[in-house]
């Protein structure tokens, strides 16, 4: 289906005046953040939507794009993109908490979360997922032969995607969860919604800038905040500070080696970034909305190509 440059194009970054005059014809998939420019998630679920196409025609008119929306647009935009029968969105940060009360629907796996990062288009209004957890869970075991399931974590964040990650690591049955976050009302309703699914797990908060001495040795560090995606940011934790640990996973993907990566390198700890993360949980997404099984392959040949640059 050939569509004017200026909508099919997977490189732009559209805004929200460009839904006015959007187009009706095909099968439309967005991704929602600001800022937004770094995402390849066009390039990877565009990739996965042409293997699709290839052994079933109904794939050739489905497109995926990315918008920048403000924070404060947000219930406006998730409005318009449901007039528009965008099929689905996905939603990075800042917007997984906030879109959480303009969800209709919410699956009941993302209700203990209280964020959602994928939303497919329904009748009366948005059904709300988040695939966060599982991209994880599947980045951890893939890049660091990692299992959250009596392990020891160390997670940073208390946003959307570390509230993902902190019930994943729960429900996995992680033998601790140590949570630094610098906000400390954030880091407080963070631990009181986790508090009942913690089972025999302990669950503690701490500051970030001065972590205790006494968390665990050998655990599993992952990065659940922003800090990194500016190259003028510093790492959110002084690895330095801590009991030595098993290994780093920051969830940033772009740039490809953080603050928090450079030092875990410099310490000779096994690290990865947040590739393998975007990679399955885009699948995940990509699932839901299609009903098919996806080449998981082509999505991950795809992100690879694009870092690669």
């Amino acid at each position: 289906m050939a569509l004017p440059l200026h909508f099919d194009s997977p490189e732009r970054v559209f805004t929200l005046a460009d839904l006015a005059n959007w187009p009706a014809d095909g099968t439309w998939l967005a991704v929602l953040g600001q800022p937004i420019k770094h995402s390849i998630s066009p390039a990877m679920h565009n990739a996965a939507l042409a293997q699709l196409a290839k052994s079933d025609a109904r794939f050739k008119s489905w497109r995926y794009v990315r918008f920048e929306i403000a924070p404060e647009d947000l219930p406006a935009a998730l409005k318009q993109f449901h007039a528009k029968h965008f099929l689905g969105l996905n939603l990075t940060v800042p917007h997984k908490v906030l879109a959480y009360a303009h969800v209709r629907h919410v699956d009941p796996r993302a209700q203990p979360i209280g964020a959602v990062n994928t939303l497919r288009w329904r009748e009366n209004g948005w059904e709300g997922f988040n695939t966060d957890g599982y991209g994880l869970a599947q980045g951890l075991r893939e890049n660091l032969r990692a299992e959250l399931v009596g392990a020891d974590i160390i997670l940073l964040g208390a946003g959307g995607a570390a509230r993902g990650a902190a019930v994943e690591c729960l429900q996995a049955g992680c033998a601790s969860l140590s949570i630094g976050n610098r906000t400390a009302e954030n880091l407080k309703t963070l631990l009181t919604t986790l508090a009942p699914l913690a089972g025999k797990a302990r669950l503690r908060g701490f500051d970030p800038q001065d972590p205790p001495k006494d968390l665990p040795s050998g655990a599993w560090m992952i990065n659940a905040t922003s800090a990194g995606l500016k190259s003028a940011e510093v790492a959110p934790i002084d690895l330095e500070r801590l009991p030595r640990p098993a290994g780093v996973y920051d969830m940033i993907y772009n740039p490809p080696l953080t603050p928090l990566l450079r030092q875990a390198q410099r310490l000779g700890l096994p690290s990865a970034n947040g590739l393998s993360m975007l990679v399955y949980q885009g699948a995940r997404a990509l699932e839901i909305w299609t009903g098919a099984s996806v080449p998981v392959s082509a999505m991950a040949a795809a992100v690879q190509a694009r870092t690669a640059r």
